[in-house]
């Protein structure tokens, strides 16, 4: 473990170093992230000015949900970004150079890039979870557990985008096409309270694709919606993302043959 983490780490410092290369670049990038969440903050302030509920959640609250799949999404987009690659090294071979070195493949391949984009959600999403948890009158003592809950929410993302983007071992192609549909189907559900779509569409969030412990059960727990109990729930939706994440790449590693076969 010990030995992984160096490996990868030294392999994220060399993208920061490699980005920091480029001053224009970097700051260009950062700005066009933040400015995205600038758009999503705009949107929920221009919504609660004509409406003053969605789904019984309030405005603050809705800046809590905002923030948390900002926040998660923008902690794949940093440290496991390089994920997406893995359908186009698949393709072209680039995995035989990985294999052969004393690291997991997986944690290589996630360490290949950085998501500059991600510093600027982080940035306004901490904003808008901050604003929205003062407003919410959520005490200082939840800070540990979201803390936490963020932690959770953060390893689910980069879990499910592993076992998806490990599809493209069996489904030729460059593009990871079960993950852009399933994170375009995160963007565009998580950003409200799940209380507000039909049954099935719950179900598959919550159970099928668990996206819904990555964002909405948090921020529920939190505003004091659900029971303290449901922090077993995510915990346990950690655990068995991690299995299946786990368990795909190693059945789709050992099929792997390379790009000539």
């Amino acid at each position: 473990m010990r030995h992984t983490a160096a490996v990868y780490g030294r392999s994220m410092l060399a993208h920061v170093r490699s980005a920091l290369e480029y001053p224009a670049d970097f700051w260009i990038l950062i700005t066009t992230g933040a400015l995205s969440q600038v758009l999503q903050f705009t949107f929920i302030t221009v919504l609660f000015a004509n409406t003053p509920a969605v789904a019984g959640w309030s405005y603050h609250e809705m800046l809590i949900l905002a923030g948390f799949l900002s926040l998660s999404t923008a902690a794949a987009g940093l440290f496991w970004d390089g994920i997406w690659s893995l359908g186009s090294m698949v393709l072209d071979g680039g995995l035989d150079y990985l294999i052969v070195r004393p690291s997991p493949v997986i944690s290589q391949v996630a360490s290949r890039h950085l998501d500059l984009h991600s510093i600027g959600g982080v940035t306004l999403g901490m904003a808008m979870v901050v604003y929205g948890w003062v407003g919410a009158g959520i005490g200082l003592a939840q800070i540990p557990v979201g803390l936490a809950l963020l932690a959770c929410a953060s390893v689910i993302q980069c879990a499910l985008l592993t076992a998806l983007c490990a599809v493209n071992f069996w489904i030729k192609g460059h593009m990871p096409v079960f993950a852009w549909v399933a994170q375009d189907l995160q963007n565009d559900t998580m950003r409200f309270p799940l209380t507000m779509y039909p049954t099935a569409v719950r179900q598959i969030a919550t159970w099928a694709l668990p996206f819904g412990f990555a964002t909405f059960i948090p921020v529920q727990i939190l505003t004091g919606r659900d029971s303290p109990w449901w922090l077993i729930g995510t915990i346990a939706a950690v655990v068995v993302t991690l299995v299946i994440a786990v368990l795909v790449s190693r059945v789709g590693l050992r099929s792997y043959d390379s790009a000539g076969s």
